[in-house]
């Protein structure tokens, strides 16, 4: 049977659609993490240091600091609080510039800057799986983000 080109016209249009969105969504999910992955990534140059959490509040962490041999004395620095810091505990740290606001480093700190954007690729495999009707990379998607949510949840 012959398509009419108002069915070719409407299955290309909901394809567009679908990909642009799809598009939006990792675009914004990658952006959203690189507002903290760029101090991870792109850490050299920037005072490091140690930090041990000396209290929580609604939304930050807040503890005393012991920079590396490079970095000035700090009083006190705070931290965007996570399910992962509690009262005690010590993690490596960058510190934002000109701020007294810390990023954690490492394996734990890199990949959990990454979160929102996994939190996207979860999200398009939906939209690549019905909008595009692409199942493979739909799986594909939905296990790269899974693989970077559990990977951190272990990893903190």
């Amino acid at each position: 049977m012959k398509r009419s080109s108002s069915h070719r016209l409407v299955s290309h249009g909901r394809i567009a659609a679908a990909g642009c969105i799809v598009l939006l969504m990792l675009v914004a999910g990658v952006w959203s993490s690189w507002n903290t992955a760029h101090h991870v990534v792109l850490s050299k140059g920037r005072e490091h240091g140690t930090m041990t959490v000396t209290g929580c509040g609604e939304t930050a962490c807040a503890g005393s600091y012991v920079p590396d041999r490079d970095s000035p004395q700090r009083a006190r620095v705070t931290i965007v609080k996570s399910v992962a810091a509690e009262k005690g505990d010590r993690f490596p740290v960058v510190v934002k510039p000109g701020t007294g606001e810390v990023v954690r480093t490492g394996t734990a700190g890199f990949l959990h800057a990454w979160v929102p954007f996994g939190g996207a690729l979860l999200l398009s495999a939906l939209l690549i799986a019905g909008g595009l009707r692409m199942p493979r990379a739909a799986w594909g998607t939905a296990a790269a983000g899974a693989a970077l949510l559990t990977a951190t949840f272990l990893a903190l």
